[in-house]
């Protein structure tokens, strides 16, 4: 049985998709754009800001489906060019500090709204 997970706390989905999806012990969390959620706008602070707000915009997320950062087993980065991978990964590191999940990072030709970057997660909690 699936279980839509659903908050204010993080941007709204903007197509035909949940923020994330509980079902059989994991929470499958949607790409998280850096839109925020107060605002609806992009972080502001380049690569650096916007893997912030999307980390913060995942972190919402989990909480509402009661887990945290530490429960993420993988993760996705997609990133408009791979040149700002040092600055993701060095935000990402505050975030992610031991028992780090796995992770795949990819450059892609265009992101929604042209965002710079874009990360899903996967977590296994109850």
């Amino acid at each position: 049985m699936k279980q839509v997970i659903s908050t204010t706390a993080a941007p709204g989905a903007i197509g035909p998709y949940s923020q994330a999806i509980k079902a059989n012990g994991f929470v499958f969390v949607s790409g998280q754009l850096p839109i925020d959620p107060a605002t609806g706008q992009f972080a502001a602070g380049g690569i650096a800001g916007q893997t912030k707000q999307c980390l913060e915009n995942v972190q919402a997320i989990l909480a509402q489906a009661g887990c945290t950062l530490e429960n993420v087993v993988k993760t996705t980065v997609f990133l408009k060019n791979m040149d700002d991978f040092a600055a993701v990964n060095e935000m990402y590191a505050r975030y992610f500090t031991a028992g780090c999940p796995a992770r795949a990072c990819f450059e892609v030709a265009r992101l929604p709204k042209d965002s710079l970057v874009e990360i899903e997660a996967i977590a296994a909690c109850e």
